[in-house]
């Protein structure tokens, strides 16, 4: 496997004459990354015969998780995702690369020379914020001296930038993509990352309680981060890829005495009504993925079930009008 672990996603070992090369945690993929992935693109041509590859590095777990893991950072999405998401933005492979000790002791120096040793990029691209070798010593100007050695050129790509919904202009970074996800800010979120955040997971069985007050919900299984507890406005995507409007709680469920942490989306179609699966649909165990489209309210502790069921009725009635703003401003 070489001095560090590494595992190979993508497209095989055969390789071009141009190779631009991008590493990074890339956790959710966001508008800045997207940003490197398509410099490296531009820097080596179209994906065809005559054009070259697209490689990406992608730490998986985060560094932090080996050097700290206390002050390691919540990950958006798991790497099989951002798999995905790097190879649709271009990436022709993505090469996962796990932060064992001995990578992470590496100088400045060693980490530039091993890279170009094992895949030999003619283009390196980074953003203006990447660290790497011991105790991150190793900055974009460190880079071009280090690779401009070595024949490589190295292209430093500026923070995206985007404005949030309070009028504040931040970077496009997996770190406020995070801030935001956990403060409930889910449409904020989204423009970070250039899409609604999405849940990813599989319907698990619950305590069916929902059902008993009308509003039957699907129990999510998921990796991805979770908002921070309330209800939220959401489309849920189906196996074949059809799309529905819901209200998803995230919480403990206060009013009947909850103490397990849920996501659970009641799905609702055009007209509100509630959502069945068919025959061809299992009760449990079948795929979905929920986009949060943004906060309707805070969990709270009703008086009653009866009160919460009025609750969840202007609740639905409120995600719905996200879910219609939404379609409106994406057509």
């Amino acid at each position: 496997m070489g001095r560090f672990a590494r595992i190979h996603l993508g497209m095989g070992s055969a390789q071009t004459n141009e190779i631009a090369l991008t590493i990074g945690n890339f956790d959710g993929v966001h508008i800045g990354h997207c940003a490197l992935v398509r410099r490296c693109r531009e820097a080596v041509g179209a994906n065809d015969q005559t054009g070259g590859r697209v490689i990406a590095l992608a730490f998986s777990p985060h560094p932090m998780e080996v050097l700290n893991p206390e002050q390691a950072p919540g990950t958006i999405e798991p790497i099989w995702v951002r798999i995905d998401r790097l190879k649709a933005a271009g990436a022709d492979e993505v090469v996962v690369l796990e932060p064992t000790p001995e990578l992470l002791s590496m100088t400045a120096q060693g980490f530039v020379d091993h890279v170009i040793d094992a895949y030999r990029p003619t283009v390196m691209v980074e953003g203006t914020d990447f660290r790497f070798g011991k105790r991150r010593a190793g900055t974009p100007t460190v880079l071009k001296e280090l690779a401009s050695v070595r024949g490589v050129e190295v292209q430093i790509v500026p923070a995206v930038e985007v404005a949030l919904t309070d009028q504040s202009i931040v970077k496009a970074s997996s770190t406020m993509a995070r801030w935001l996800i956990a403060h409930g800010r889910v449409r904020d979120a989204g423009f970070v990352l250039g899409r609604p955040h999405e849940l990813i997971g599989t319907v698990v069985q619950g305590d069916q309680l929902g059902r008993q007050i009308g509003f039957r919900t699907a129990n999510l299984k998921t990796e991805s981060m979770l908002p921070c507890d309330g209800v939220y406005g959401v489309v849920v995507v189906l196996p074949d890829g059809t799309e529905f409007g819901g209200a998803m709680n995230i919480g403990i469920r206060p009013t009947v005495d909850g103490t397990e942490r849920r996501a659970e989306v009641h799905v609702f179609d055009t007209d509100g009504n509630p959502w069945m699966p068919s025959d061809e649909f299992p009760e449990y165990g079948w795929d979905i993925t929920v986009k949060m489209i943004g906060w309707v309210r805070d969990q709270i502790k009703f008086a009653s079930v009866d009160v919460l069921s009025e609750q969840l009725g202007r609740d639905v009635v409120r995600a719905k009008s996200m879910v219609q703003a939404m379609m409106v401003e994406t057509v």
